[in-house]
């Protein structure tokens, strides 16, 4: 397999630019050359300034697809604003270790985009020329080396884990060994191939992620104009869109979180190559289409990020039958997509107020219409209510795990939330009292809340719950003798004054409840409605004793 590094201009000498070519690539490489052309001058968008004059270099490789990166712009710390103070400690700490061995090291990715834009990374990673065994070996028991695809290293600094990669580089698959493997669809089931930092700039997704932090000196590298892509608001893959998404289909679902995250538009050649390579995603093993599915969804922004995979065509990779329930000409007035939506803005607004949120909730509500259809069919065989839709949830739930896998606890979660809703409109005697202790009701109530709010006929029983939880004893006593009766009394006499939809000041139903946390880490729901009724303790009959012999 042949590979040209063409450079598309040069400076005076002829020669390239030192640390890129010759020095960066092996010129032994088969197929190795340089060639020369006149580059126009580019404008950044960075502070409205113009670059000088510079190199430009494609990598040509048949495999890889063309990647086009610049001699690298220097940006001083005075131009691009972030200083040592804006990184975490222990991201400091690794990257200082590191060069103080002698490696090169930088911060890399979306921390340091995320500086540029004014935002809180929530990670730092970082890249260096140490391969994952010199790292283990520098930091010790602190580090856990991770991965087959690509091996990584998980440096521990106190609470903060900090990921360190080698520099990727360039080679031929097929001559590549056990370092390198692709599948026929040209999918990267195992790159293990370290190079140099140039190398590891052509190998990045979007451009936005290719600058690189030196904290030596405070200094930007930018080798694919990923400033002016900032500046431009503008998601751009490097490379050939369709072959780096061959590479990794997952690409797709990245360039669909970042776009919705940053509030950027894809560059039209990352989003035309979407439509040719979605069906790749069918590739792609449920165990990693979860985690991907997890920050799509549980990163504040899922709403947005709802409507961008519809708009691709993507979501039905993620929620098969619940994007054909969406789909479905049957339902005119859009009442499944309004349950999606304010279930997924519900909970980007629990994020953004610091509030927990587990991804059982989240999967009850994109699941909850192919189990409601379901639990419909069977119960017309003549299973009750609530045998029908816990039937219908394990159905729907080992069909789903076909395409998008989940932790057990999640699922349970789930089936809990969906088994409660029928539980609901028991409204006589004991029931509700009982219901009420159930460490799942908040959680089930917002759901009802949440069903309610989209336009299922639940209203009543949503109206009759609120009313309850806010009712002394004596009321609520006389609200389980008259069961059904009084509901329509209670419609707008809710918390607030509200009704039954202001559950929690959220100004709608919410996935849980400001004070009882339904959503809580691990699903650990709390009671609510006043102190657990104590059970009493059934006697065992005494055993009547033998008659003694005379």
């Amino acid at each position: 397999m042949s590979a040209q590094l063409i450079g598309a201009a040069v400076r005076r000498t002829g020669q390239p630019p030192g640390g890129i070519g010759p020095g960066a690539l092996d010129p032994t490489h088969p197929g190795f050359e340089w060639r020369t052309a006149a580059h126009p001058r580019a404008a950044s968008g960075l502070s409205g300034r113009k670059r000088p004059r510079q190199l430009r270099y494609v990598l040509c490789f048949p495999y890889y697809g063309v990647r086009t990166i610049t001699e690298p712009t220097i940006i001083p710390q005075a131009e691009h604003g972030i200083s040592r103070e804006h990184i975490s400690a222990g991201a400091l700490r690794v990257l200082d270790t590191l060069q103080e061995a002698g490696f090169k090291a930088y911060l890399v990715g979306g921390g340091v985009r995320d500086l540029l834009l004014k935002l809180n990374p929530k990670d730092f990673d970082i890249a260096t020329q140490a391969h994952p065994e010199q790292v283990k070996e520098l930091f010790g028991r602190s580090c856990r080396l991770i991965g087959r695809r690509f091996r990584l290293a998980h440096v521990r600094m106190g609470r903060e884990i900090v990921e360190v990669a080698t520099f990727r580089g360039v080679s031929d698959p097929d001559g590549a060994g056990d370092a390198q493997r692709v599948n026929d669809s040209g999918r990267l089931l195992r790159d293990n191939v370290y190079g140099t930092l140039e190398e590891d700039a052509v190998r990045r997704d979007f451009s936005v992620n290719c600058l690189y932090y030196d904290a030596a000196d405070s200094t930007v590298i930018d080798f694919s104009g990923g400033m002016a892509d900032l500046e431009a608001r503008t998601l751009r893959m490097l490379g050939d869109p369709e072959v780096r998404y061959r590479e990794d289909p997952v690409r797709m679902l990245r360039a669909i979180r970042f776009a919705a995250k940053l509030d950027f538009k894809l560059a039209r050649e990352t989003e035309r190559a979407i439509d040719a390579c979605a069906g790749l995603l069918h590739d792609i093993p449920p165990a990693r289409l979860y985690d991907e599915a997890m920050k799509l969804f549980m990163a504040g922004h899922a709403l947005a990020t709802y409507e961008m995979l519809q708009r691709y065509r993507l979501f039905e990779f993620i929620c098969p039958e619940t994007a054909a329930c969406v789909d479905d000409l049957a339902d005119e007035e859009g009442r499944v997509e309004r349950f999606l939506r304010q279930a997924l803005a519900n909970t980007d607004a629990r994020i953004r107020e610091d509030k927990p949120v587990t991804p059982g909730f989240l999967v009850a509500a994109l699941l909850w219409e192919p189990v409601k259809r379901d639990a419909q069919a069977i119960e017309a065989q003549g299973m009750s209510t609530v045998q029908a839709v816990d039937s219908a949830g394990v159905d729907v739930l080992a069909r789903q795990i076909e395409h998008v896998a989940m932790p057990r606890r999640f699922s349970l979660i789930a089936r809990e939330i969906w088994t409660m809703q029928p539980r609901l409109t028991q409204r006589r005697g004991r029931r509700p009292e009982e219901l009420l202790a159930s460490p799942r009701f908040r959680a089930g109530y917002d759901f009802l809340l949440l069903r309610a709010e989209s336009g299922e006929a639940v209203q009543d029983d949503a109206n009759w719950w609120t009313r309850y939880q806010d009712a002394d004893e004596d009321e609520r006593e006389r609200m389980s003798e008259r069961g059904n009766a009084g509901t329509a009394r209670a419609a707008g006499s809710g918390r607030g004054g509200q009704g039954a939809t202001a559950s929690n000041g959220h100004g709608g139903a919410a996935p849980v409840s400001a004070d009882a946390d339904g959503q809580a880490a691990g699903g650990q729901d709390q009671p609510v409605g006043g102190k657990k009724r104590r059970r009493r303790r059934r006697r065992r009959p005494r055993r009547p004793q033998a008659a003694q012999p005379a």
